[in-house]
Protein backbone atom coordinates (compact mmCIF):
# COMPACT_ATOMS: atom_id res chain seq x y z
CA UNK A 1 0.00 0.00 0.00
CA UNK A 2 1.32 3.28 -0.98
CA UNK A 3 1.54 5.91 2.03
CA UNK A 4 -0.64 8.55 0.13
CA UNK A 5 -4.29 6.94 0.88
CA UNK A 6 -6.96 7.65 -2.32
CA UNK A 7 -9.66 8.93 0.15
CA UNK A 8 -12.60 11.50 0.07
CA UNK A 9 -11.87 14.91 0.80
CA UNK A 10 -14.65 17.24 2.46
CA UNK A 11 -14.87 21.00 0.76
CA UNK A 12 -17.47 23.03 2.09
CA UNK A 13 -20.01 25.05 -1.32
CA UNK A 14 -21.75 27.82 -0.89
CA UNK A 15 -20.54 29.25 1.73
CA UNK A 16 -18.35 32.72 2.42
CA UNK A 17 -15.01 30.76 1.44
CA UNK A 18 -13.24 33.95 3.36
CA UNK A 19 -14.87 33.51 6.04
CA UNK A 20 -14.64 29.31 6.40
CA UNK A 21 -11.06 29.12 6.11
CA UNK A 22 -8.93 30.14 9.55
CA UNK A 23 -5.69 29.99 11.21
CA UNK A 24 -4.27 27.05 12.68
CA UNK A 25 -6.09 26.29 16.14
CA UNK A 26 -2.11 26.15 17.64
CA UNK A 27 -1.41 29.58 16.57
CA UNK A 28 -1.72 32.97 18.47
CA UNK A 29 -1.69 31.06 22.00
CA UNK A 30 -1.26 34.11 23.83
CA UNK A 31 -3.33 36.51 21.61
CA UNK A 32 -7.08 36.94 23.06
CA UNK A 33 -7.61 39.85 20.72
CA UNK A 34 -6.64 38.00 17.63
CA UNK A 35 -9.75 35.10 17.96
CA UNK A 36 -11.82 37.66 19.15
CA UNK A 37 -11.49 39.58 16.41
CA UNK A 38 -11.85 36.45 14.19
CA UNK A 39 -14.70 35.51 16.25
CA UNK A 40 -16.61 38.72 15.23
CA UNK A 41 -15.31 38.84 11.92
CA UNK A 42 -17.05 35.39 11.18
CA UNK A 43 -20.32 35.37 14.02
CA UNK A 44 -22.52 32.79 13.12
CA UNK A 45 -21.29 32.08 9.42
CA UNK A 46 -20.46 28.97 8.61
CA UNK A 47 -16.82 28.28 9.15
CA UNK A 48 -14.23 25.80 10.18
CA UNK A 49 -13.69 28.31 12.96
CA UNK A 50 -16.81 26.73 14.85
CA UNK A 51 -14.90 23.17 14.21
CA UNK A 52 -11.62 23.77 15.92
CA UNK A 53 -10.50 24.36 19.45
CA UNK A 54 -8.34 27.54 19.90
CA UNK A 55 -5.28 25.81 21.97
CA UNK A 56 -5.47 29.71 23.46
CA UNK A 57 -9.19 28.83 25.82
CA UNK A 58 -6.97 24.76 26.64
CA UNK A 59 -6.89 25.92 30.12
CA UNK A 60 -10.79 27.50 30.12
CA UNK A 61 -13.44 26.28 32.35
CA UNK A 62 -15.20 25.33 29.61
CA UNK A 63 -13.65 22.65 28.00
CA UNK A 64 -16.16 20.32 27.85
CA UNK A 65 -19.11 22.65 26.19
CA UNK A 66 -16.81 23.64 23.86
CA UNK A 67 -16.17 20.74 23.06
CA UNK A 68 -19.32 19.31 22.86
CA UNK A 69 -20.37 22.42 20.73
CA UNK A 70 -17.95 21.85 18.12
CA UNK A 71 -19.13 17.92 17.97
CA UNK A 72 -22.43 19.45 17.24
CA UNK A 73 -21.40 21.96 14.93
CA UNK A 74 -19.76 19.23 12.50
CA UNK A 75 -22.39 16.81 12.81
CA UNK A 76 -24.84 19.82 11.74
CA UNK A 77 -22.95 20.81 8.80
CA UNK A 78 -23.04 16.86 7.52
CA UNK A 79 -26.77 16.71 8.23
CA UNK A 80 -27.28 19.39 6.11
CA UNK A 81 -24.38 18.33 3.99
CA UNK A 82 -22.64 21.37 3.46
CA UNK A 83 -20.17 19.65 2.46
CA UNK A 84 -19.02 18.20 -1.02
CA UNK A 85 -16.51 15.23 -1.69
CA UNK A 86 -13.77 15.42 -3.60
CA UNK A 87 -12.82 12.70 -4.96
CA UNK A 88 -8.61 13.46 -6.01
CA UNK A 89 -6.42 15.66 -3.88
CA UNK A 90 -6.05 19.57 -3.64
CA UNK A 91 -3.27 21.34 -5.20
CA UNK A 92 -2.78 24.61 -3.35
CA UNK A 93 -1.48 28.01 -4.52
CA UNK A 94 -1.08 30.37 -1.84
CA UNK A 95 0.10 33.83 -2.37
CA UNK A 96 1.86 34.96 1.09
CA UNK A 97 3.18 38.21 -0.30
CA UNK A 98 6.46 39.58 -1.66
CA UNK A 99 5.79 37.82 -5.08
CA UNK A 100 6.03 34.09 -3.42
CA UNK A 101 3.40 31.74 -3.57
CA UNK A 102 3.61 28.42 -1.88
CA UNK A 103 3.01 25.02 -3.66
CA UNK A 104 1.11 22.47 -1.64
CA UNK A 105 -1.07 19.18 -2.27
CA UNK A 106 -3.96 18.43 0.16
CA UNK A 107 -4.07 14.71 0.62
CA UNK A 108 -4.69 11.46 3.05
CA UNK A 109 -1.59 9.75 4.29
CA UNK A 110 -1.57 5.89 6.51
CA UNK A 111 -0.32 6.70 10.01
CA UNK A 112 0.82 2.85 9.80
CA UNK A 113 3.92 4.52 8.05
CA UNK A 114 4.38 7.67 10.92
CA UNK A 115 5.04 6.61 14.66
CA UNK A 116 6.61 10.05 16.85
CA UNK A 117 8.57 6.84 18.33
CA UNK A 118 10.28 5.48 15.48
CA UNK A 119 12.60 6.46 13.56
CA UNK A 120 12.55 4.12 10.90
CA UNK A 121 8.80 4.99 9.93
CA UNK A 122 8.74 6.97 6.54
CA UNK A 123 7.21 9.94 8.22
CA UNK A 124 9.12 10.93 11.07
CA UNK A 125 8.58 14.12 13.25
CA UNK A 126 11.04 17.40 13.56
CA UNK A 127 10.46 17.41 17.11
CA UNK A 128 10.09 15.58 20.21
CA UNK A 129 6.38 14.99 21.22
CA UNK A 130 5.39 16.16 24.74
CA UNK A 131 3.29 13.38 25.61
CA UNK A 132 1.62 15.65 28.47
CA UNK A 133 0.50 17.79 25.65
CA UNK A 134 -1.49 14.92 23.56
CA UNK A 135 -4.51 14.00 26.20
CA UNK A 136 -6.61 17.14 25.70
CA UNK A 137 -6.15 16.87 22.17
CA UNK A 138 -7.16 13.41 21.65
CA UNK A 139 -10.29 13.95 23.82
CA UNK A 140 -10.92 17.27 21.27
CA UNK A 141 -10.71 14.57 18.49
CA UNK A 142 -12.00 11.24 19.55
CA UNK A 143 -15.48 11.86 18.99
CA UNK A 144 -15.08 14.41 16.56
CA UNK A 145 -17.01 12.80 12.96
CA UNK A 146 -14.84 15.36 10.87
CA UNK A 147 -11.32 14.97 10.72
CA UNK A 148 -9.58 18.77 10.51
CA UNK A 149 -5.84 18.77 11.25
CA UNK A 150 -3.42 21.18 10.29
CA UNK A 151 -1.02 19.33 9.56
CA UNK A 152 2.26 20.38 7.01
CA UNK A 153 4.58 17.05 5.68
CA UNK A 154 7.95 18.59 4.45
CA UNK A 155 9.21 16.10 1.42
CA UNK A 156 12.79 16.09 0.02
CA UNK A 157 12.24 16.66 -3.85
CA UNK A 158 15.42 18.76 -4.83
CA UNK A 159 14.82 17.98 -8.37
CA UNK A 160 11.16 19.36 -8.16
CA UNK A 161 9.33 16.19 -9.78
CA UNK A 162 6.10 15.96 -7.92
CA UNK A 163 4.22 19.09 -6.83
CA UNK A 164 6.30 21.74 -9.89
CA UNK A 165 5.01 19.92 -12.71
CA UNK A 166 1.40 20.31 -11.27
CA UNK A 167 1.51 23.74 -10.82
CA UNK A 168 2.48 24.45 -14.05
CA UNK A 169 -0.13 22.52 -15.84
CA UNK A 170 -2.68 24.29 -13.41
CA UNK A 171 -5.29 25.19 -15.99
CA UNK A 172 -5.93 21.93 -17.14
CA UNK A 173 -7.38 21.01 -13.45
CA UNK A 174 -11.32 22.54 -12.18
CA UNK A 175 -10.30 25.18 -9.82
CA UNK A 176 -12.15 24.25 -6.52
CA UNK A 177 -11.78 27.73 -5.21
CA UNK A 178 -10.32 31.09 -5.31
CA UNK A 179 -10.01 33.60 -2.42
CA UNK A 180 -8.36 36.42 -0.15
CA UNK A 181 -7.76 35.11 3.43
CA UNK A 182 -9.14 36.93 6.69
CA UNK A 183 -7.26 38.47 8.78
CA UNK A 184 -4.49 39.14 6.06
CA UNK A 185 -3.59 35.69 5.56
CA UNK A 186 -3.23 36.61 1.87
CA UNK A 187 -4.52 34.80 -0.83
CA UNK A 188 -5.28 31.11 -1.85
CA UNK A 189 -6.94 28.55 -4.63
CA UNK A 190 -7.06 25.24 -4.68
CA UNK A 191 -7.53 22.96 -7.70
CA UNK A 192 -9.12 19.60 -8.24
CA UNK A 193 -6.15 16.70 -9.09
CA UNK A 194 -7.57 13.54 -10.32
CA UNK A 195 -5.87 10.21 -8.26
CA UNK A 196 -3.26 8.66 -10.75
CA UNK A 197 -0.98 6.27 -10.22
CA UNK A 198 1.57 8.73 -12.34
CA UNK A 199 1.32 10.95 -8.94
CA UNK A 200 2.04 8.05 -6.51
CA UNK A 201 4.86 6.74 -8.77
CA UNK A 202 6.80 9.81 -8.21
CA UNK A 203 6.36 10.03 -4.69
CA UNK A 204 7.12 6.51 -4.20
CA UNK A 205 10.35 7.42 -6.59
CA UNK A 206 11.37 9.81 -3.85
CA UNK A 207 12.10 6.59 -1.56
CA UNK A 208 14.25 4.74 -4.23
CA UNK A 209 16.92 3.43 -2.30
CA UNK A 210 19.87 4.73 -4.15
CA UNK A 211 18.14 8.38 -4.08
CA UNK A 212 18.15 7.76 -0.62
CA UNK A 213 21.83 6.98 0.34
CA UNK A 214 22.95 9.73 -2.52
CA UNK A 215 21.09 12.25 -0.08
CA UNK A 216 21.56 10.80 3.55
CA UNK A 217 24.96 8.56 2.94
CA UNK A 218 21.97 5.57 3.92
CA UNK A 219 18.36 3.98 2.65
CA UNK A 220 16.92 6.29 5.30
CA UNK A 221 13.74 5.00 3.77
CA UNK A 222 12.53 8.77 4.01
CA UNK A 223 9.55 10.27 2.85
CA UNK A 224 8.07 13.15 4.72
CA UNK A 225 8.80 15.10 7.89
CA UNK A 226 6.27 16.82 9.43
CA UNK A 227 7.17 20.46 9.42
CA UNK A 228 4.10 21.73 11.35
CA UNK A 229 1.46 20.40 13.34
CA UNK A 230 3.28 17.65 15.00
CA UNK A 231 1.32 17.42 17.97
CA UNK A 232 -2.00 17.19 15.88
CA UNK A 233 -0.27 14.58 14.05
CA UNK A 234 0.42 12.29 16.89
CA UNK A 235 -3.06 12.82 18.16
CA UNK A 236 -3.77 11.41 14.88
CA UNK A 237 -1.64 8.21 15.23
CA UNK A 238 -2.57 8.22 19.22
CA UNK A 239 -6.64 7.70 17.85
CA UNK A 240 -5.66 5.22 15.71
CA UNK A 241 -4.11 2.87 17.95
CA UNK A 242 -6.54 3.23 20.36
CA UNK A 243 -9.09 2.25 17.62
CA UNK A 244 -7.45 -0.32 15.68
CA UNK A 245 -7.30 -3.23 18.65
CA UNK A 246 -10.63 -4.03 17.79
CA UNK A 247 -10.74 -3.66 13.97
CA UNK A 248 -10.76 -7.04 12.39
CA UNK A 249 -8.61 -7.53 9.26
CA UNK A 250 -11.19 -5.77 6.68
CA UNK A 251 -12.03 -2.82 8.41
CA UNK A 252 -8.54 -2.15 9.50
CA UNK A 253 -7.16 -1.76 5.99
CA UNK A 254 -9.29 1.05 5.55
CA UNK A 255 -10.83 2.49 8.63
CA UNK A 256 -10.85 6.21 8.09
CA UNK A 257 -8.90 7.06 11.51
CA UNK A 258 -6.06 5.35 9.58
CA UNK A 259 -5.48 8.26 7.61
CA UNK A 260 -4.76 11.66 8.61
CA UNK A 261 -5.44 14.88 6.29
CA UNK A 262 -2.09 16.85 5.42
CA UNK A 263 -0.70 19.58 3.31
CA UNK A 264 2.33 18.13 1.67
CA UNK A 265 4.73 20.88 0.55
CA UNK A 266 8.79 20.41 -1.30
CA UNK A 267 11.36 21.50 1.16
CA UNK A 268 12.62 23.07 -1.58
CA UNK A 269 9.75 25.32 -2.43
CA UNK A 270 11.04 29.04 -3.05
CA UNK A 271 8.32 30.67 -1.08
CA UNK A 272 9.09 27.81 2.23
CA UNK A 273 9.90 29.95 4.63
CA UNK A 274 11.46 28.66 7.88
CA UNK A 275 11.14 30.56 11.03
CA UNK A 276 12.44 30.39 14.35
CA UNK A 277 10.10 29.49 17.20
CA UNK A 278 10.63 31.78 20.11
CA UNK A 279 9.56 30.88 23.95
CA UNK A 280 7.33 33.13 26.01
CA UNK A 281 7.38 32.44 29.49
CA UNK A 282 4.36 33.00 31.87
CA UNK A 283 4.22 32.67 36.05
CA UNK A 284 8.13 33.70 36.89
CA UNK A 285 10.08 36.15 38.76
CA UNK A 286 11.69 37.58 35.67
CA UNK A 287 14.63 38.39 37.21
CA UNK A 288 15.32 35.22 38.60
CA UNK A 289 14.30 32.95 36.20
CA UNK A 290 17.04 34.82 34.23
CA UNK A 291 19.58 34.57 36.36
CA UNK A 292 18.84 30.49 36.79
CA UNK A 293 19.03 30.64 32.97
CA UNK A 294 21.98 32.01 32.64
CA UNK A 295 23.67 29.88 35.14
CA UNK A 296 22.97 27.46 32.30
CA UNK A 297 24.56 28.73 29.54
CA UNK A 298 27.76 29.64 28.70
CA UNK A 299 29.71 30.29 25.41
CA UNK A 300 30.60 33.56 23.43
CA UNK A 301 26.97 33.77 22.15
CA UNK A 302 24.09 35.66 22.72
CA UNK A 303 20.52 34.98 23.16
CA UNK A 304 18.06 38.25 23.41
CA UNK A 305 15.53 37.71 26.58
CA UNK A 306 12.92 39.97 27.34
CA UNK A 307 11.28 40.70 30.62
CA UNK A 308 8.48 43.71 31.65
CA UNK A 309 11.91 45.93 32.44
CA UNK A 310 13.21 45.54 29.11
CA UNK A 311 15.90 43.74 26.86
CA UNK A 312 18.56 41.74 28.18
CA UNK A 313 21.27 39.66 26.53
CA UNK A 314 22.49 36.16 27.96
CA UNK A 315 25.84 34.34 27.12
CA UNK A 316 25.47 31.47 25.03
CA UNK A 317 26.78 29.00 22.88
CA UNK A 318 27.31 29.97 19.26
CA UNK A 319 25.96 27.24 18.40
CA UNK A 320 22.48 27.42 17.74
CA UNK A 321 21.95 23.92 17.83
CA UNK A 322 23.61 23.41 21.56
CA UNK A 323 21.75 26.56 22.88
CA UNK A 324 18.32 25.26 21.76
CA UNK A 325 18.80 22.31 23.65
CA UNK A 326 20.18 24.09 26.22
CA UNK A 327 17.35 26.28 26.66
CA UNK A 328 14.77 23.64 26.73
CA UNK A 329 16.30 21.33 28.72
CA UNK A 330 16.47 24.31 31.22
CA UNK A 331 12.47 25.27 30.26
CA UNK A 332 11.20 21.31 30.97
CA UNK A 333 12.97 21.40 34.66
CA UNK A 334 11.38 24.65 35.38
CA UNK A 335 8.16 22.91 35.16
CA UNK A 336 7.88 21.81 38.16
CA UNK A 337 7.98 25.63 39.34
CA UNK A 338 4.82 26.00 38.10
CA UNK A 339 5.68 28.32 35.05
CA UNK A 340 3.88 27.97 31.21
CA UNK A 341 5.67 27.81 28.40
CA UNK A 342 4.36 29.54 25.01
CA UNK A 343 5.77 28.18 21.70
CA UNK A 344 5.26 31.89 19.52
CA UNK A 345 6.79 32.46 15.77
CA UNK A 346 6.09 36.02 16.10
CA UNK A 347 8.74 37.92 17.81
CA UNK A 348 6.80 41.09 18.04
CA UNK A 349 3.72 38.96 19.83
CA UNK A 350 7.10 37.81 22.04
CA UNK A 351 7.64 41.32 23.06
CA UNK A 352 4.30 42.52 23.94
CA UNK A 353 3.58 39.20 25.67
CA UNK A 354 6.85 40.03 27.70
CA UNK A 355 5.46 43.21 28.89
CA UNK A 356 3.29 41.88 31.29
CA UNK A 357 3.79 40.85 34.74
CA UNK A 358 5.37 37.61 35.66
CA UNK A 359 6.74 36.98 31.85
CA UNK A 360 9.72 36.27 30.12
CA UNK A 361 10.07 36.30 26.14
CA UNK A 362 12.91 34.18 24.76
CA UNK A 363 13.99 34.80 20.78
CA UNK A 364 15.51 31.75 19.57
Amino acid sequence: MSIIKEYPILLPHDVDMQKWAVIACDQYTTDKNYWEKLEKHIGNTPSALHLIFPEIYLKSNDIESRINKIDSTMNNYLDNNIFTEINGYILTERDIGNCKKRIGLIACVDLEEYDYLNEKKSIRPTEETIEDRLPIRIHIREKAPIELPHILLLMDDENHTVLEPLIKNKEQFDKLYDFDLNMNGGHICGYKIPYSNTLIEKFDALLDKDLQIMKYGKNAKLLFAVGDGNHSMATAKKCWENIKTSLDKETFKNHPARFALVEIINIYDEALELHPIHRTILNCDPDKFCSDLQNHLSGNGTLTVITPNGERQLSCSECAEETIIRVQNFLEKQKKNGITIEYVHEEKTVRLDAKKENCVGILM
